[in-house]
């Protein structure tokens, strides 16, 4: 990924391999980027709650969610509540967090930006 081009504008791209899990420092590099986020799971993995008004709300969202997940070929575990969804991202192609986890993060959070 080139560091010029915000996440959330790039696109996944397939990985496969341990050899593009993300290193603890490249992690903490991108977290500033996707506020509300955080690391769980011994770095494994990345969770952010998202919070709504209605039932109604939150199925927007997580409509909207799969259309991009579906595009970008990279799917989250979602927990849908009433009035909240909780995304988490991690690649399990190569064991842990790449590229892609934060790409779509960052794509999700413009969903409600």
């Amino acid at each position: 990924m080139n560091d010029l081009i915000p996440l959330a504008q790039a696109h996944c791209i397939a990985r496969r391999g341990t050899e593009h899990r993300l290193s603890e420092a490249r992690v903490r590099e991108l977290m500033p980027q996707i506020p509300g986020w955080e690391v769980v799971e011994d770095g494994h993995a990345i969770v952010r709650t998202f919070r709504f008004g209605n039932y109604y709300e939150t199925m927007a969202f997580v409509n909207a969610l799969a259309f991009m997940a579906h595009r970008e070929d990279h799917h989250p575990d979602l927990g849908v509540h009433y009035d909240r969804c909780v995304v988490r991202y991690s690649t399990h192609d190569v064991g842990g967090l790449s590229e892609n986890d934060f790409i779509c993060a960052a794509k999700a959070q413009a969903l409600v930006a």
